[in-house]
């Protein structure tokens, strides 16, 4: 089973892990992941969760996930890329936004600039659905309309204007 670290909300680790699924205390944080990737015509890469999960089914999300104990934040998100899309980057390639508190995770934002043909991407059917590429603009209407994962309005506004930025630095 699956083991994640715990950590405090300064993200230092306690010095124990606990078993994916079970009940986190008050003042217990795992470190979770999310990779935002930008092609080279300024489209983001999104994807869609499987039906067959328990958490979030068929909804569009972030690549990303938890990381697993003894993992860092870029070898999480590397793993998670790998694993999710059947894509692979460099470790350079990565540039960390930031780290944002939730409940009870701490979630490592990544960009990458990365071109890749959906088609050719290796999903890992357990966990995704479908890829797609779609413009900034289309990604807020589906983060209004619901289509897009629920995240928290300040996850989201922090991801947008970082994503504005490298859109914008690209042109």
């Amino acid at each position: 089973m699956e083991q994640w670290e715990l950590l405090d909300r300064n993200g230092h680790p306690l010095g124990r892990t606990i078993e994916r699924g079970k009940r986190l205390r008050a003042g217990e944080y795992h470190l979770v992941v999310h990779v935002w990737i930008i092609n080279s015509v300024g489209r983001i890469l999104i994807q869609r969760r499987s039906p067959r999960l328990r958490l979030m089914p068929n909804v569009w999300a972030a690549t990303g996930g938890s990381a697993i104990a003894g993992e860092d934040s870029l070898t999480a998100i590397r793993r998670e890329l790998s694993e999710e899309l059947g894509l692979t980057a460099e470790a350079e390639e990565f540039e960390l936004l930031g780290r944002v508190p939730r409940r009870n995770s701490l979630c490592d934002v990544w960009f990458l600039k990365k071109d890749a043909a959906v088609p050719d991407m290796r999903l890992q059917k357990e966990e995704v659905a479908d890829a797609r590429w779609v413009t900034l603009d289309q990604l807020k209407a589906m983060f209004e309309d619901g289509s897009f994962h629920r995240y928290s309005p300040s996850y989201m506004q922090f991801v947008f204007a970082e994503l504005e930025k490298r859109l914008n630095q690209s042109c």
